[in-house]
């Protein structure tokens, strides 16, 4: 048992500051500046030589303190010991745990579950993964994976589908720190050392605009929206007089709307830009939303899915979110993207209304301007930008707002 005594302690080891703490006998206990905490043993393989001759000394990474204990990793370091001091390098001769990457990535995604921004971006997170990565490196170990191997799930995808292939490099990236992290890897991240080197070729992405209805053009087709019934016309109306995104207006519920403050408040969970967005709301607006109201339901666009439990079947679902352009495609107008009203409002409030940069992208809760000024302009600019909604829906829609 004396084998298995050191210098650390438990308390020690959930508490020492950053940097590298002795145990003694080649075992280590690391912590990043991050926090991260991970064992590794430093050996000396017996009658074995490096490149300059000297005896061959290695670190070895024995698993994140998370999860190996420290009398565990006494354990271990005592195991790669004995196999250096009897000639054994225990890089080819240990028996160690290491997850492969598919099952490291999925309990990667499991733990970042609750910073996800919503389900539907968790699960993009994961299939970019499942699709790209798992059918080339889902199976080796995490310790095993090079540049090589990343550049096989990079490459054949670079450049065609060159955004893809961004984000699957961010994720891969994201695993395989972890894995460092927790002790299962050394060395550089071959994603960034991927990168560092240009052995990829450089891409120019080409911006991708909506197409959008030009402004002038948008009261007539308003008029056509005002002759359905059906409530994807009445979602696609009160899209074009917020100049939301769709998203935003799918998701609304009536919780949100203050009719009597005329205020829609979109929380920061379901903003783009993770801020909240208040929307003033028009006398038009106010009709359109009455118009619906009567449905019940929680959501404001309800859709005719009511759902599986009784309790779903009284709160509702929201539209879907193909509901309106397929409405504008049923009316010719497949030319057109519902997000390119935005750009419409945009448009208008530029050449005709002339309103000032700040109030027109504040009603798109654009963010205007660097860090320091954002910092210092705390103001929605609700009044201005109530005034220009106002113009707007008097232009929009022709009946008076």
């Amino acid at each position: 048992m004396a084998a298995l005594s050191g210098k650390l302690t438990k308390r020690l080891v959930e508490n020492l500051g950053p940097g590298r703490h002795g145990d003694g006998a080649g075992l280590y206990l690391v912590v990043d500046p991050s926090g991260a905490r991970r064992w590794i043993v430093r050996v000396t393989v017996k009658g074995q030589k490096n490149q300059k001759g000297a005896p061959l000394r290695t670190d070895f990474g024995l698993g994140g303190a998370d999860v190996v204990t420290l009398n565990t990793a006494r354990e271990r370091a005592l195991e790669y010991r004995r196999m250096a001091k009897s000639g054994l390098n225990p890089r080819f001769n240990a028996q160690r745990d290491v997850p492969s990457f598919e099952e490291l990535a999925q309990q990667v995604h499991i733990d970042r579950m609750p910073t996800w921004k919503n389900a539907k971006h968790g699960a993009q997170w994961l299939n970019t993964l499942r699709d790209y990565a798992f059918p080339k490196i889902g199976r080796m170990p995490v310790d095993a994976i090079g540049q090589p191997e990343v550049l096989m799930c990079l490459s054949p995808i670079w450049t065609d589908k060159h955004e893809t292939a961004r984000r699957l490099a961010q994720r891969i990236k994201t695993v395989l720190d972890v894995a460092r992290s927790r002790g299962f890897r050394e060395g550089e991240n071959p994603i960034t050392a991927v990168k560092d080197a240009g052995v990829l070729p450089k891409v120019k992405v080409k911006a991708v605009h909506h197409d959008a209805m030009p402004w002038r053009d948008v009261p007539a087709f308003y008029g056509e929206l005002e002759g359905r019934t059906a409530m994807a016309a009445k979602a696609l109306q009160f899209t074009i007089l917020t100049a939301c995104r769709t998203s935003e207006v799918l998701g609304a519920t009536w919780d949100e709307m203050d009719l009597e403050a005329r205020l829609w408040t979109i929380p920061a969970a379901r903003m783009k830009g993770g801020v909240a967005h208040r929307v003033p709301l028009t006398d038009e607006m106010l009709r359109v939303l009455e118009a619906v109201r009567p449905l019940g339901g929680a959501y404001v666009f309800r859709g005719q899915a009511g759902g599986k439990t009784p309790d779903e079947q009284a709160q509702g679902r929201p539209l879907s979110n193909m509901s309106m352009l397929m409405l504008l495609r049923r009316m010719g107008r497949e030319q057109f993207t519902v997000h390119g009203f935005r750009s419409s409002f945009r448009d208008w409030a530029g050449e005709e209304a002339g309103a000032a940069r700040e109030v027109a992208e504040a009603a798109l809760a654009h963010q205007v301007g660097s860090d320091v000024e954002r910092a210092y302009a705390r103001s929605d600019l609700l009044e201005r930008r109530r005034e220009l909604m106002v113009a707007w829906c008097e232009r929009a829609s022709k009946n008076g707002c």
